[in-house]
């Protein structure tokens, strides 16, 4: 009886260990292609709870890439298509200290000069860009929090990253000359979450 219950509280165990590895995945719709991001919440878990937050309440819906620099990032999620900022929720701490690499392809939270002021706003890396990694717990070593990375659809960042670009509304360079809409974000059902590769 007592091996009955400790080989089921094993296989219990085990299910929620499964559970809680599953990988998240979200499908960013814009109007050059889809792009499929996995999430790590074993790595960053404060930053994909809140950006899941933001996606389930459909803040991105109609937001834009308003930032791209080809060889290095294009930064979006803040401004609607009239290049006005979006309000947020408070801030979110810095957890770029996790291990995880600005790496091509990686997805990170943008932020000001404010290590701890990252709130909707993000970048997908489309170079290595390791000097924006963590270094110190310090305002100059923080670095940036990757949270996740492109599974599918590397080929529509690559195209973002090579648009034209130039000044517009309260930026003096680096806006898409043509809009580079997120038309939404979704989170996609567990079931395809592993398949998106």
């Amino acid at each position: 009886m007592r091996r009955c219950q400790i080989l089921l509280l094993i296989i219990l165990f085990s299910i929620h260990l499964n559970i809680f590895a599953a990988s998240i995945t979200v499908e960013m719709r814009t109007n050059l292609g889809n792009i499929v991001l996995e999430l790590y919440p074993d790595k960053a878990p404060k930053t994909v709870e809140n950006f899941l937050e933001y996606v389930e309440n459909g803040f991105y819906k109609n937001t834009i890439f308003h930032r791209v620099i080809a060889g290095f990032m294009i930064q979006g999620g803040g401004f609607d298509q009239a290049l006005n900022q979006k309000p947020t929720r408070p801030p979110i701490r810095n957890e770029a200290a996790n291990d995880l690499k600005n790496e091509t392809g990686t997805i990170a939270m943008a932020r000001t000069s404010d290590p701890h002021s990252a709130s909707a706003q993000f970048f997908i890396n489309v170079a290595n860009n390791r000097f924006l990694d963590f270094k110190a717990p310090s305002q100059s070593g923080y670095g940036y929090a990757v949270f996740g990375k492109v599974v599918s659809g590397m080929e529509v960042v690559n195209k973002i990253a090579a648009t034209p670009t130039g000044p517009a509304g309260p930026f003096p360079s680096d806006v898409p000359k043509n809009k580079v809409i997120i038309e939404d974000i979704v989170k996609l059902p567990s079931s395809e979450n592993g398949n998106t590769q």
